[in-house]
């Protein structure tokens, strides 16, 4: 008899975990810059189970950059994009791809540009004709760097070099000059000597407050899985508060980083409060379009009509 009471309890078990995994629905992120902070909330809300608790079945695609980002979402691989340029998913926008902007990733700059330590390069005003990194093609790093060249008044030969793994074996063979990371890469190699710091993007005073990149939606995830959009939103705010909660948190990033504890600290304390990072945060919408047309991404600055149309989905 206990036997079979245990038989019964063990199947009665299973079949709950199995109906509730039916239940979940299937949901696809598409985040760049795997590692960083910033990039990191589809990942830490999967280990916290935050997803899960709101009934979604998270699939996290690992990408290069905003690049590769958005053109998943676009193609409707992903229901959601986590990381974009502001300016490069509003040009994206403007030339019709199926994208709506639906939340902040990060505000402000966090962006770092490095050399090895015996490069004879002191700072970007010495760095005339140098070639230096950046992701790709509109990211936040190629349109830093076109302000760079502005406020340093030099020329620099840019040079799209993927992401920030990618970028140090590039730049530690010779490739490249100048290589480009976002925290927490490159972290440890500093602290070991081996790389400093060229440039920061902070050096932009007119980059601080804005809203550097966004969460996007794919249009007709938006529209036939309303459902489940509600739900990614409630799990990523709540994600976000999570990643903020103390040393259960910050552990569980170490492990998905690879970073040790320390270093780990040190990054969200010099680059990410958490207001940075909220939902809700937006600034800087004027100041990213005016970079886009400068750079032909976009012919024109988006309409009134089309601003309200790109934002009508974005978190309060």
């Amino acid at each position: 008899m206990k036997r079979l009471v245990a038989c019964l309890f063990s199947f009665m078990t299973f079949v709950s975990w199995h109906s509730s995994a039916q239940a979940l629905d299937k949901f696809v992120i598409a985040s760049g810059a795997f590692g960083n902070w910033q990039t990191a909330p589809p990942q830490m809300g999967k280990v916290a189970r935050i997803f899960e608790k709101h009934g979604l079945d998270v699939d996290v695609l690992w990408t290069e950059g905003g690049g590769e980002s958005l053109q998943a979402v676009a193609s409707g691989s992903a229901d959601v994009g986590v990381g974009l340029g502001l300016s490069a998913v509003m040009a994206a926008f403007q030339k019709g791809a199926p994208i709506r902007a639906i939340g902040n990733t990060s505000t402000g700059p966090d962006l770092y540009w490095y050399v090895p330590a015996n490069s004879p390069l002191k700072s970007l005003k010495d760095a005339q004709g140098k070639s230096i990194a950046y992701a790709t093609l509109g990211s936040s790093g190629y349109i830093a760097l076109i302000g760079m060249q502005k406020l340093y008044d030099v020329k620099l030969n840019m040079v799209a070099t993927g992401g920030p793994a990618a970028t140090y074996t590039q730049v530690m063979s010779g490739q490249v000059d100048i290589g480009w990371a976002n925290p927490p890469f490159g972290f440890e190699q500093r602290k070991k000597g081996l790389i400093r710091v060229l440039a920061l993007e902070s050096e932009l005073p007119e980059f601080r407050d804005q809203t550097s990149r966004v969460l996007i939606a794919n249009l007709s995830a938006l529209r036939n899985k309303p459902k489940q959009m509600e739900a990614f939103r409630a799990a990523y705010a709540e994600t976000i508060e999570w990643m903020y909660s103390g040393p259960a948190a910050m552990q569980a990033y170490s492990d998905f980083s690879k970073v040790p504890l320390d270093i780990a600290q040190q990054v969200i304390d010099e680059f990410w409060p958490k207001k940075a990072v909220l939902m809700t945060s937006l600034g800087g919408v004027d100041l990213a379009m005016r970079d886009a047309v400068e750079m032909k991404l976009m012919k024109e600055p988006l309409t009134k009509p089309q601003l309200e149309e790109f934002f009508a989905f974005y978190a309060k």
